[in-house]
């Protein structure tokens, strides 16, 4: 805007040094005055006026805005001062105000000092480490216990481990003896070692029926039977005895027993010398057609 003002400011300064010119062409001439010549264009004193007066406006706006950023600058420091003593006091507030409130704790529950508080933390922690000790002590007692439980145990599964062997060892050689009397001896140390052994009272007393010991043998079968009233060959065995002592009707009613206990002793009937004396009876003979 102030470009186009000196530029009209300009051409109104031409046209009117061109104007006087026209005006005495058209007049009657007259006298002739000299006119003064121009060496150097007039519009030069008007452009230093326009730099100066713009230089002017740049050094009041530069100063104008030194004096906006100073003011914002200290604005900002002034406000950052208050927040700084405004956190400080606050936090100073929140201090004195957690002091107060645990003063207040303390007093409450009793701890005057700082002595009280340390001597009710000893014996918090006293008590804390007894019963500790004392939850370890009765684990470990219990850890004992199962230990000697278990060793007892080891130790027990380990004799009756040798004893079997040993027990085997012994049915092993009686498997292997031809002597009945032999026989019986073995059985006896077997039962020394296990004396409510079924099994072995039972085939002693069938080795005592092979040596003619009736009555002997009709007493073991009935400790078999004493010890386990669902052993079929301890029945088998009774009713041989009492075959052979002459109890007809009861050899055949505890071989009906041995049968019904297990079914494939029916096959041995017919070869068991012992039921010779059972030959007539209606039972026995019924027994024998089923086995046939």
């Amino acid at each position: 805007m102030k470009f186009q003002c000196i530029l009209l400011l300009l051409l109104t300064v031409s046209f009117s040094t061109l104007v006087p010119a026209q005006a005495t062409d058209e007049q009657p001439k007259q006298t002739e005055t000299p006119e003064p010549t121009f060496t150097k264009p007039l519009y030069k004193p008007f452009i230093e006026r326009y730099v100066l007066d713009e230089l002017k406006q740049l050094r009041i706006g530069q100063q104008q805005l030194e004096v906006r950023v100073t003011e914002k600058v200290a604005g900002a420091k002034l406000e950052a001062s208050d927040r700084a003593i405004r956190y400080t006091a606050d936090t100073t507030n929140n201090i004195f105000y957690i002091i107060t409130a645990a003063a207040t704790m303390l007093v409450l529950l009793g701890w005057k000092s700082v002595r009280d508080v340390r001597a009710s933390m000893e014996d918090i922690t006293t008590q804390k480490i007894s019963q500790l000790v004392e939850e370890y002590e009765q684990r470990l007692g219990e850890i004992e216990k199962k230990m000697r439980k278990r060793s007892e145990q080891i130790l027990s599964n380990q004799e009756q481990i040798a004893l079997t062997n040993n027990i085997h060892s012994l049915w092993m050689r009686a498997g292997l003896e031809k002597s009945e009397q032999e026989k019986i001896n073995i059985y006896d140390q077997i039962l020394e070692l296990r004396p409510d052994d079924v099994e072995v009272l039972t085939y002693k007393a069938d080795a005592l029926l092979e040596i003619g010991e009736k009555k002997w043998a009709l007493s073991l079968a009935d400790q078999a039977l004493e010890h386990d009233n669902e052993y079929s060959l301890a029945y088998w065995q009774r009713a041989c005895a009492k075959a052979e002592t002459g109890l007809i009707d009861e050899a055949v009613e505890d071989l009906e027993t041995a049968i019904n206990l297990s079914d494939t002793l029916k096959k041995e009937v017919a070869g068991e010398k012992s039921f010779k004396n059972l030959a007539g009876n209606e039972k026995f003979e019924q027994i024998l057609k089923a086995a046939g």
